[in-house]
């Protein structure tokens, strides 16, 4: 594996047309079968933090952190990288920059003081993306028995999704995560 990590610029997105595009084209790219239009990208960048990872100029990933809430006591960290960019150490590179991101939002929100860890969101036929999360130091719950994992359908396709836990303080107890509210639909 090529490791590229000279050339890379982040964006954070916020209202510039071109960088939700770059957002957008990346999502779609990877996750085809739901597309999202620039005005949900737009509203989602007001909610979440979106990222585009730029490699010479051309966007090659893209990344969401959700922060919690009250309904959902966890921060989310979702990576995407093009399949023709992958393998090269990119998906790292932008993970350990958002994993870093989301440590902080677990400690404002309280999670990483309750031993909860992070979480990813992968799509359950991409084997690939399961491997590469277990490599960043995630899990899939119920393969451990450990506690049931959150499960959920894409709205367009009904395209199976596995909820993946990072716990930051693997010493610690699984009966401290907080529950989720159940998803009956959530894209990606």
């Amino acid at each position: 594996m090529e490791e590229l990590t000279e050339g890379l610029r982040y964006v954070t997105v916020g209202d510039v047309a071109q960088e939700i595009e770059d957002w957008r084209y990346v999502h779609n790219e990877v996750i085809p079968f739901d597309p999202l239009s620039a005005e949900q990208v737009g509203e989602r960048a007001t909610r979440y933090r979106l990222e585009v990872l730029y490699l010479g100029g051309q966007a090659v990933g893209c990344s969401t952190e959700r922060p919690p809430t009250e309904e959902d006591p966890v921060v989310t960290v979702i990576v995407r990288i093009l399949p023709e960019h992958r393998r090269r150490g990119l998906g790292t590179a932008l993970y350990r920059r958002a994993l870093d991101r989301a440590r902080e939002l677990s400690a404002v929100g309280g999670a990483t003081e309750a031993g909860v860890g992070i979480v990813t969101v992968v799509l359950a036929s991409d084997e690939s993306g399961m491997r590469f999360a277990e490599r960043m130091g995630f899990i899939e719950i119920e393969r451990r028995g450990l506690v049931e994992i959150e499960r959920y359908l894409l709205d367009r396709d009904n395209v199976p999704c596995l909820v993946l836990l990072r716990l930051e303080e693997p010493d610690r107890a699984l009966t401290t995560v907080p529950p989720r509210k159940p998803h009956v639909s959530r894209t990606l």
